[in-house]
């Protein structure tokens, strides 16, 4: 057998056999391609015809890797990512402002409490939309968003902002003499977090009294605490800069461990492998923090 040439190896058949293998079929590849199946399956061919290999079996019902097409693939592809993440961060087109859809609450707590860093960080300039809880819009490809839950949404970015600690929390004008904080006013908040329920069910704590003010955002329940209305159950990384400052005081030992927090997640295209090494280094939490009472 004659020896095949691999110079000049053209990119579109080895993208054609990448993503049909990926893919295990030629029109899913077609369709992520935006070509016909036919001109997928002739460029696998040439492709093929060049190595002197075959690398699909064709069959009734579809088409299969063979040995030599699953031993290649993964390297295929991991050269193809390597290509298109280099050639983002030295070639590609960056974008001069990114929207960020959050919560109040995070954009105040969380965001303005690091905006200098992530200035610092380049010449990007950032639009922040306060985004309504419990609403699930379409994804938009032009906006990043950060959402409170396990992570498990279908972003080609994501990023867990930090540890999600709970805890009660009150301004120190509101304590008795007695240390007995449970007989306060409770401030209750409407959300997706853990409240006053499984506080009691974890810790024992009496159910009473009932909360006479709701908030359903964490910043105006902070407000309200620091204004000594109640006891409120606190975002701990949320509340830093009170606890730090004394504004607001910790009133137990006991913490409600989440597994869900809030995530920085980002479509694909919408923003540079750079600027995304931006955000996270300024918004993510990367060392778990000490919260003590």
């Amino acid at each position: 057998m004659p020896k095949r040439s691999l110079e000049n190896l053209p990119l579109e058949w080895v993208r054609a056999f990448e993503a049909a293998g990926r893919n295990g079929s030629f029109s899913a590849a077609a369709q992520e391609t935006g070509l016909t199946q036919s001109a997928i399956s002739q460029r696998i061919g040439n492709l093929e015809h060049r190595l002197g290999t075959q690398l699909f079996l064709r069959g009734a019902r579809g088409v299969v890797l063979t040995v030599d097409g699953e031993a290649w693939l993964p390297y295929v592809s991991s050269a193809l990512r390597t290509l298109q993440q280099s050639s983002e961060e030295l070639f590609g087109v960056k974008r001069n402002q990114l929207s960020i859809s959050a919560s109040a609450s995070i954009i105040e707590l969380w965001i303005g409490q690091r905006l200098q860093t992530l200035l610092a960080a380049d010449q990007t300039h950032y639009s922040f939309k306060t985004m309504v809880l419990s609403t699930d819009s379409a994804l938009q490809e032009d906006v990043l968003r950060i959402r409170y839950g396990t992570g498990d949404w279908p972003y080609h970015f994501k990023a867990p902002l930090f540890q999600e600690v709970i805890s009660p929390v009150a301004a120190p004008s509101l304590l008795q003499d007695d240390g007995h904080w449970q007989t306060l006013p409770r401030i209750a908040l409407s959300g997706p977090r853990a409240g006053w329920q499984e506080w009691v069910q974890q810790t024992g704590d009496p159910a009473t009294p009932v909360p006479r003010l709701r908030y359903d955002s964490m910043s105006a329940a902070l407000a309200a605490a620091r204004a000594g209305l109640g006891v409120v159950l606190a975002s701990l990384p949320l509340c830093a800069d009170d606890l730090a400052s004394k504004n607001l005081v910790r009133l137990s030992s006991h913490e409600l461990i989440s597994a869900q927090t809030y995530w920085l997640l980002a479509p694909e295209g919408a923003i540079t492998a750079r600027q995304w090494r931006a955000l996270t280094q300024a918004l993510v939490e990367h060392t778990p923090t000490q919260h003590k009472a």
